[in-house]
């Protein structure tokens, strides 16, 4: 009976991990911001708004590992990105909008309630390396 419930235990857990490795991403959930965006840290994300140039920004983020265009384009002045944890494959997405001289960052996760400060720390690691180029 115990080897059961471990199996179970087992096939359940490589069914969840298969789930989000292979969930949909749906670009008109994803590719949205709110309408403000502020310099702050969320439980499950975080906000940016920076000077800086969108064509710039983009080539620093499709340099990241593990990220892709869900949406948009640098010529829209609006691309989502997803970016994938290395071991389990969360996805975490990434809005960006050129707003005059502005860029607005909008990173969030999709499963669970905390980030525990992934997405901050990369939007912020993107900033930096943004910062180095001018």
């Amino acid at each position: 009976m115990a080897r059961i419930a471990a199996l179970f235990v087992l096939v359940l857990a490589v069914a969840l991990l298969a789930f989000i490795r292979l969930a949909p991403s749906d670009p008109l959930r994803w590719h949205q911001m709110p309408g403000t965006i502020t310099n702050r840290d969320l439980e499950g994300g975080a906000m940016r708004r920076v000077e800086g140039d969108l064509a710039a920004f983009d080539a620093i983020i499709r340099a990241t590992p593990r990220t892709r265009v869900l949406a948009g384009s640098v010529a829209e002045g609006m691309v989502t990105y997803v970016t994938r944890s290395r071991v389990f494959g969360f996805p975490d997405y990434t809005t960006v909008r050129q707003a005059d001289d502005m860029l607005e960052i909008y990173g969030r996760l999709r499963f669970g309630r905390s980030d525990l400060g992934v997405n901050a720390a990369r939007i912020d690691g993107w900033l930096e390396r943004l910062a180095e180029t001018r």
